[in-house]
């Protein structure tokens, strides 16, 4: 058995010579950014291949986050959660805006609807809930609540690409979704982002939020930010779409594969699988409980001095860092749910080219404890 590093993630890498065509064209394009040839056809495939009408790209998921909280003027209090990369809650703070730090549902990890509408208060203008793992969050509740209340829906949909729901597909819910193509992402242009927009007036609104404020050569009328992608990460997500359905295909094998492979291991829990046609099989997280024979972090630790690096993803929770421990949502008693989690979650290698044996001496390594 090899004993080859195993990351968590590894960017999936067309072929080399896919890409250089592109290259080529852009040095003879002499269009480097600011809405190039490439960014177009970008835009219009995406739409295509996720089934939404109108999609803004962005340089990456942050300023898309940042961006489309200006967009929908979002002020005051916006409920979200605790248990997601830190910048889902920094892109609130970017914006003055104070997060609201609702609990998880103990089975998918998301925003538990049910813990929403006691956190609402005169001040509460959003709701900006995670599809975490790609998992779709219960979007008809969420909805449900914020009609009831008069508040604006913004997905952090950064691991969601090509989720899909029982109405299409996940993106056109909420009144803007926010993708990550991170290189670590199912779809990634090296570093990117975009923003799912409902109407062509919403995006040609985003798209001047994302050049400056820029209405023409010499008019500037809204204080934009500088979200633009480059034709280079335009390009590179050209090439990545030709390949994204045999990437998906290769990471579903990987996922059956751990299910198999770890249903008998005690105190090992995976969490539900959202089912083939809603999922991309973005993460594999377990869940280490208190049956397994040591901590989790022993657990990692083992792993990693065996070659393996998994992830305590997410781990510490948002609500712990220096920024936003002092907030009254984030004392642990409100966050029980999501701070469990946080202490038992490990995310397992899973990517395109993971060999069946790399995924055995992954689980090996699991089993291990019970030998002594």
């Amino acid at each position: 058995m090899s004993d080859k590093p195993i990351y968590v993630t590894q960017p999936f890498l067309p072929p080399l010579e896919e890409f250089t065509g592109y290259l080529e064209q852009i040095w003879k394009n002499k269009t480097l950014t600011n809405g190039g040839p490439f960014h177009q056809q970008l835009e219009k495939a995406l739409c295509d291949y996720l089934g939404v009408e109108h999609i803004a790209l962005f340089n990456n998921g942050t300023i898309a986050l940042i961006t489309a909280l200006q967009a929908l003027e979002i002020k005051g209090e916006v409920i979200t959660t605790p248990y997601s990369f830190v910048a889902t809650a920094h892109s609130l703070l970017w914006n003055g805006i104070e997060p609201i730090f609702v609990d998880v549902d103990p089975n998918t990890l998301n925003l538990d609807p049910l813990k929403i509408e006691a956190a609402i208060t005169p001040k509460t203008s959003a709701i900006m809930p995670v599809h975490c793992y790609g998992h779709p969050c219960d979007v008809d509740a969420i909805q449900e609540i914020a009609e009831r209340h008069n508040l604006k829906v913004i997905y952090d949909a950064a691991h969601a690409f090509g989720v899909q729901c029982d109405c299409g597909s996940v993106l056109k819910h909420g009144d803007l979704s926010v993708l990550s193509f991170h290189a670590t992402k199912v779809f990634n242009t090296f570093e990117g982002g975009a923003i799912v927009c409902p109407d062509a007036e919403t995006k040609h609104y985003i798209d001047q939020l994302k050049n400056f404020g820029f209405v023409d050569e010499v008019t500037v009328d809204i204080a934009g930010i500088n979200g633009k992608m480059s034709e280079i990460n335009a390009a590179f997500g050209l090439v990545q779409l030709k390949h994204i359905d045999a990437a998906l295909e290769e990471r579903k094998k990987v996922d059956l594969q751990y299910r198999s492979l770890l249903k008998d291991i005690k105190g090992i829990r995976c969490l539900e699988g959202s089912g083939e046609k809603f999922s991309n099989y973005s993460y594999f997280p377990i869940l280490v409980e208190e049956e397994y024979p040591i901590t989790r972090d022993e657990l990692y630790k083992k792993l990693k001095d065996n070659g393996i690096f998994a992830r305590r993803y997410f781990y510490p929770l948002i609500s712990e860092f220096p920024m936003y421990k002092d907030l009254h949502s984030s004392v642990p008693s409100n966050l029980l749910v999501a701070s469990d989690a946080a202490k038992k979650v490990l995310c397992l290698p899973i990517y395109p080219g993971l060999m069946s044996e790399d995924q055995e001496r992954v689980v090996a390594v699991l089993r291990s404890p019970f030998s002594r």
